[in-house]
């Protein structure tokens, strides 16, 4: 492909050499390089890729496309300098991949809590509806029924564009992303066009990364603020974040809610954990799903379906026959009468909201049992948090590992313990192993009583000093409570 072609959206400050050249190929790894190559050069978190120009251009690279110009111009490589290397490779990968976003209704899903339950049912609706569809999503990236794994929430720019053109290929029409806001800030997304943009709800994660909350919240509206005035906006009205998302946007708004007037809203008429009896948009409705937060990711589902055109009975059908999300709430029960929920919650909110769900239905009928823990190497601020949502909200919290990553298990452990006071820590146990952890939260729960193992959800391994073993929350709750009988 043609380098003027590649760099056909991309603004540019400067360029040295013709941009009259063949490229064949694209890459910001400079590992990766090979002869013909175009190099991104982009300032990472832990490494500035204009480090590595020489290498590129050692390996082969023919044009170099980067913030700073090096010290020392190559005669035989053509340069591009730009404001924001990050974003233009976001474009450079749309161009060479042929635009594959404006072949495809595309979705994106963003917020702190729901994104993979919402894309994913998003996905599988419009399946039922005879679609084909692809989903990118943290459990799992489909073009249409093709797997593939996720290794990120959202892949970078080159592969995100790359699987979008599988999808067209494979003549899919619709497609749902998850939308993450490290991707939002490192443009991840940029050249891609989006024909709608869910916002679920904002709360404390990721602040490692972004140092304030502000700054994540900039992150997130900021894909708002880049649709254009053909894409629809839908946002959770119910958080006070909601309206911020639409401040500056100039798509079509719309909300959905369940405590306040909204296009989309929801009621709750009755639940338990084996679903819930919903009213959407006056209609009754039962689905096999538990919890606010699963009315609310079904009333996106449902206000999404709509605003693409889906006939509102028929998509109101196809939601009762859907299941949820794979450690999203996923309930597991036991023959000795007890209840087992597995679910991602990872951040303070997304645990207390688990937890009062839990508490609603059980209304002092049996006790809670919580399994949580911390992961390594992130936000350190969230610990005690973590630790207080689980004392407060259970009859007993078992503090243990998650992903310890290069951190001591103990010493997260101790930050999570540092946010409880004397009373609480007697309601506590802490059992850094995992696997012992459930066993120990099984064995002491009775009949009627529900033991909530969170923080891992979909997630089949644990990372311990950079070494990737497997271990499945459920597995082992399905071992622990074999053990018992």
């Amino acid at each position: 492909m043609i380098l003027s072609d590649i760099l056909q959206n991309v603004k540019i400050d400067q360029s040295i050499g013709s941009t009259a050249i063949d490229i064949f190929g694209i890459q910001f790894d400079s590992r990766k390089v090979e002869s013909g190559h175009l190099f991104v050069a982009i300032r990472g978190t832990t490494s500035d890729g204009h480090s590595f120009i020489p290498m590129a251009i050692e390996k082969g690279a023919i044009a170099v496309l980067c913030e700073e110009l090096p010290a020392e111009i190559n005669e035989h490589v053509t340069y591009i300098q730009v404001k924001d290397s990050a974003d233009a490779l976001g474009r450079t990968a749309a161009a060479w991949y042929g635009f594959p976003s404006e072949k495809l209704t595309l979705v994106g899903i963003t917020g702190t809590n729901g994104k993979t339950t919402t894309a994913t049912l998003l996905y599988e609706l419009f399946k039922m509806r005879g679609y084909k569809v692809g989903l990118l999503s943290t459990v799992k990236n489909y073009v249409n029924d093709e797997i593939i794994e996720a290794t990120h929430t959202t892949p970078d720019a080159l592969a995100l564009n790359e699987l979008l053109k599988k999808m067209v290929q494979a003549g899919c029409q619709y497609a749902f992303m998850e939308v993450s806001s490290h991707a939002v800030e490192q443009r991840r997304i940029a050249g891609l066009k989006f024909d709608g943009a869910v916002f679920t709800n904002l709360t404390r994660d990721h602040i490692d990364y972004h140092v304030t909350f502000d700054n994540y919240l900039k992150a997130k509206k900021r894909f708002f603020d880049e649709l254009d005035k053909n894409a629809f906006a839908l946002t959770n009205i119910d958080d006070k974040n909601g309206t911020v998302m639409l401040q500056n946007s100039a798509a079509r708004k719309h909300t959905y809610a369940i405590r306040r007037p909204a296009d989309f809203k929801t009621k709750i008429l009755e639940e338990n954990f084996q679903g819930m009896l919903l009213n959407m948009n006056g209609r009754e409705l039962y689905v096999p799903f538990i919890g606010k937060f699963n009315a609310y990711n079904l009333t996106a589902v449902f206000g999404t379906a709509v605003l693409l055109g889906q006939d509102e009975l028929e998509a109101l059908r196809i939601i009762t026959s859907l299941y949820p999300v794979s450690g999203r709430f996923e309930a597991i029960h036991s023959d000795s009468g007890v209840t087992v929920i597995v679910d991602y919650a990872h951040t303070p909110d997304a645990l207390e909201n688990v937890i009062s769900t839990i508490n609603q239905i059980l209304q002092d009928r049996g006790r809670l049992i919580t399994v949580v823990g911390c992961g390594g190497n992130r936000d350190k601020g969230k610990r005690p948090l973590m630790a207080q949502e689980a004392v407060n909200g259970s009859w007993k919290a078992i503090l243990t590992s998650d992903n310890p990553r290069d951190e001591e298990p103990m010493d997260i452990l101790n930050d999570m313990l540092a946010g409880l006071d004397t009373e609480q820590k007697a309601r506590s146990l802490t059992i850094i192993d995992r696997r012992e952890a459930i066993k120990t939260a099984c064995a002491l729960a009775k009949e009627d009583d529900v033991v909530l193992v969170a923080g891992k959800g979909h997630e089949n391994y644990q990372i311990i000093k950079g070494v990737k073993y497997h271990f499945d929350d459920k597995e082992e709750v399905h071992a622990a409570l074999n053990s018992l009988q």
